[in-house]
C-alpha cells in the first residue's frame, strides 16, 4: 500500500505525463499542422466525429479547411485525409489509451473522496452506463429529424453526444454526480452516496428515454419497435443465465473474486453481441423498416470473415452476425476469470473501475444498438 507521500508523487507523475502528452499533440500540431493535426488527430479522431455531426457520409481535409461530401461513392475517389463517421483501428487504439490513463486519475480522485473500495460503486454507476448508450440515440433521432427537415441540435452542440466525444461528456455528468453525492452524504444531507448516485443515474436515463418517447408521439420520424427490446433484453439474460451456470458447474473458480458483479459484466456484454446479432441479421424479420450496419470495425472484420468462410446458403439461414456474440460472451468470462479476489485485496479501487470500465464498453454500445433499433433510427 502506498504511503501518503508516495501517493502524491505517483498524482505528480501522472498529473506531469499527462501534459506532456497534451503539450507534444498541440506542439505538433502548431509546428506540424497538416502532417500532425490533419493526418493524424483530424484524420482519426476529430474528422469522423464531424462527419457524424454533419450526417455527411464522409468529410474531406483540403487546404487546412473541412469539406462535407453529400455522395458515398466521391469518398472512395477523395485523396487523403479522409474521415468516415465511425471508428479506426488506430482511434479505437487511441481511445484505450486514453481510457487507461483516465482509469489512472481517477483512482487518484477515488483515493482524495475516500470512496470505491468496495462493490457498491460498481452498482451505482450501472444506470449511467445505460444513459450513455441512450444519451447516443437521442443524437441519432436528431440525424433522422434533421432527413425530414427537423433537429433540435445544432452543429457544434451534437458532437458532445457523437462517439467517442459522449464518453467525455457522460464522464463529465458522472463525476459531477459523485462529487455532488459524496458531498451530500458527507454532510448529512443524505446517509450513503451511493443512493444518490444511483437515483442521478436512474433519473438521467428516464429523461432521456422519455425524451425518445416524445418524440415517437411528435413526429413520424421515429417509431416504437418493442419487440427489438423483449428479444434483446431477454436474449441477453438468456445467454447470460446459461453461461453462468455453465461457469458454477464447470469451473466456480472464474467468479470467484467478481460475484455477482460477473454476471453483470457478462449480461452487459451479451447485450450487446445479441443487439448486434438482432439487428444486422434479422433486422427485417424483427418488423423493422430497414436494415442496418456494423458501426465498429471489429463488429464489421467478424461479418466479413463469417461471410467468406461460410456460403451463402448457410448465412442466409443463420446470419453473420452471431459469432460477435461468441467472441463477447468469451472475452467477458475471460476477464471475469482475471479478476481474482487477489486483484480485489490489493487494489479494490483499481479493480473495480476497470470493471466498471469493461461492462460500460459493452453495455453503452450494446444499449445504444438496441434503442436504435428500438426506436426505428
Amino acid at each position: 500500500m502506498d504511503t501518503a507521500s508516495e501517493g502524491i508523487d505517483n498524482e505528480r507523475t501522472w498529473a506531469g505525463a499527462v501534459a506532456a502528452a497534451i503539450v507534444a499533440l498541440v506542439g505538433g500540431a502548431l509546428a506540424f499542422p497538416k502532417q500532425v493535426y490533419d493526418g493524424f488527430i483530424w484524420h482519426y479522431f476529430w474528422g469522423p466525429v464531424v462527419a457524424d455531426a454533419k450526417n455527411a457520409p464522409c468529410a474531406v481535409r483540403e487546404g487546412g479547411t473541412t469539406r462535407f461530401v453529400s455522395d458515398a461513392g466521391t469518398c472512395a475517389t477523395l485523396p487523403e485525409p479522409v474521415a468516415e463517421p465511425g471508428y479506426t483501428l488506430v482511434s479505437e487504439i487511441g481511445y484505450a489509451v486514453t481510457l487507461i490513463i483516465a482509469l489512472v486519475g481517477l483512482v487518484f480522485l477515488l483515493r482524495r473522496l475516500g470512496i470505491g473500495r468496495d462493490k457498491s460503486l460498481f452498482y451505482a454507476l450501472f444506470p449511467f452506463m445505460l444513459f450513455g448508450g441512450a444519451l447516443r440515440v437521442v443524437e441519432d433521432a436528431d440525424n433522422a429529424l434533421q432527413q425530414v427537415g427537423g433537429g433540435a441540435i445544432p452543429f457544434p452542440w451534437n458532437t458532445l453526444i457523437i462517439s467517442p466525444i459522449i464518453y467525455f461528456t457522460v464522464f463529465a455528468i458522472t463525476l459531477l454526480a459523485v462529487v455532488v453525492s459524496v458531498t451530500a452524504a458527507r454532510r448529512g444531507i443524505l446517509g450513503g452516496y451511493e443512493y444518490s448516485l444511483a437515483g442521478i443515474g436512474t433519473l438521467a436515463l428516464a429523461a432521456t428515454i422519455g425524451y425518445l418517447f416524445y418524440l415517437t408521439v411528435t413526429t413520424e420520424a421515429v417509431g416504437f419497435y418493442p419487440q427489438i427490446l423483449v428479444v434483446v433484453l431477454v436474449g441477453a439474460t438468456v445467454v447470460t443465465a446459461l453461461t453462468w451456470m455453465a461457469i458454477e458447474r464447470f469451473e466456480p473458480g472464474i467468479n470467484a473474486g467478481t460475484g455477482a458483479i460477473g454476471a453483470v459484466v457478462i449480461w452487459g456484454h451479451a447485450v450487446d453481441g445479441v443487439a448486434n446479432v438482432a439487428v444486422l441479421d434479422w433486422a427485417l424479420e424483427l418488423g423493422l423498416a430497414g436494415e442496418y450496419t456494423a458501426k465498429h470495425p471489429v463488429n464489421q472484420g467478424i461479418v466479413d470473415i463469417t461471410s467468406s468462410v461460410l456460403p451463402s446458403s448457410i448465412t442466409s439461414v443463420i446470419g453473420t452476425a452471431w459469432p460477435f456474440l461468441l467472441v463477447k460472451i468469451v472475452a467477458a468470462v475471460a476477464v471475469v476469470w482475471v479478476f481474482d479476489e487477489q486483484i480485489f485485496e490489493e487494489s479494490p479501487r483499481y479493480a473495480i473501475l476497470l470493471l466498471i470500465a469493461i461492462l460500460a464498453v459493452g453495455l453503452g454500445p450494446g444499449t445504444r444498438d438496441m434503442l436504435r433499433a428500438a426506436f426505428g433510427i
